[in-house]
């Protein structure tokens, strides 16, 4: 397969853009920059605008960082539009191309479900409500645009917190490293995970099924409340993990973000991965974070 890739500089893209090398695919990143093969910007789309023609997939990741500072109204609506509007490009992309790829891939994330406390929830759940639930759906709702292409068939991929030498992870590593780490306000919100191998695992699963369409929920099995995903890293790393951050402070250090990404989660499973035949290779906490770390 040729495939095209949005974010291919990211955590995720990194790691699929591995992959497919390694499995014998042409895998071309999407970039800004004027000499790329396949360039495109938010703003302006690609250039030009049948930049697609010829290709067989294209997986889209790209989306500003959501933790990369704090929300102000400004910043979120810079998220808002580098997801909404990005795909909207996208679309237009696909939309203009002739031969056109055959399937979109784009990436969403469990924010879709909101805050919904212990309730478990799959794909066929309804979307919460809030700042990240509406940029989700928005989000979503662009991609799904392209469903109605022929000959293009759209996956929509809603990812959890993933696990590797990057990502989340790498930003609580420090403080954990250094026996400084501990649950987030009360540890009971959850945390839906994946490890990145089953990240990059699903979305090949995604791309070489003609029978995968619609959402798919990218968590492991077993979602952790904070608590538990906790004392799980700590035992990965062999450090103590019994300083919490209470809740005013993580508000006083993040603002309004404090609130959507750490102190509120979703129970997410993800049914349909597992009804399309699709096998974890880390479902298991422990030994995915001990994969992860080591």
């Amino acid at each position: 397969m040729r495939v095209a890739i949005t974010g291919a500089s990211g955590f995720v893209g990194r790691a699929l853009t591995a992959a497919l090398s390694e499995q014998g695919h042409t895998a071309v990143p999407v970039r800004r920059n004027a000499d790329a093969p396949l360039r495109w910007s938010v703003e302006d789309g690609f250039d030009p605008p049948n930049a697609l023609s010829g290709y067989d997939a294209l997986v889209h990741l790209a989306g500003e960082n959501i933790a990369g500072g704090r929300w102000t109204e400004a910043r979120k609506q810079s998220i808002r539009s580098s997801r909404v509007e990005g795909t909207r490009r996208v679309v237009e992309a696909l939309r203009a191309a002739s031969p056109r790829p055959g399937v979109f891939v784009s990436m969403s994330a469990v924010g879709y479900y909101g805050a919904r406390g212990s309730t478990e929830l799959d794909e066929h759940s309804d979307p919460g409500t809030g700042y990240l639930a509406d940029v989700c759906t928005e989000w979503e709702a662009e991609a799904k645009a392209a469903a109605s292409l022929e000959g293009t068939r759209v996956a929509l991929l809603r990812l959890g917190t993933v696990l590797g030498d990057g990502g989340a992870l790498a930003k609580m590593m420090p403080a954990f490293k250094l026996g400084a780490g501990g649950r987030l306000g009360a540890g009971d919100q959850y945390m839906s995970w994946i490890h990145i191998d089953d990240v990059v695992r699903a979305v090949l699963h995604v791309l070489e099924h003609p029978e995968c369409e619609g959402p798919y929920n990218l968590t492991a099995p077993e979602p952790a409340t904070n608590a538990a995903f906790t004392q799980a890293l700590g035992r990965a790393l062999h450090r103590p993990t019994v300083i919490p951050v209470p809740k005013f402070a993580l508000k006083a250090m993040f603002g309004e973000m404090a609130e959507h990404l750490l102190l509120t989660g979703q129970r997410v499973l993800p049914t349909r991965l597992l009804e399309a035949g699709f096998s974890f290779r880390h479902p298991d906490l422990d030994a995915a974070l001990a994969a992860a770390v080591g």
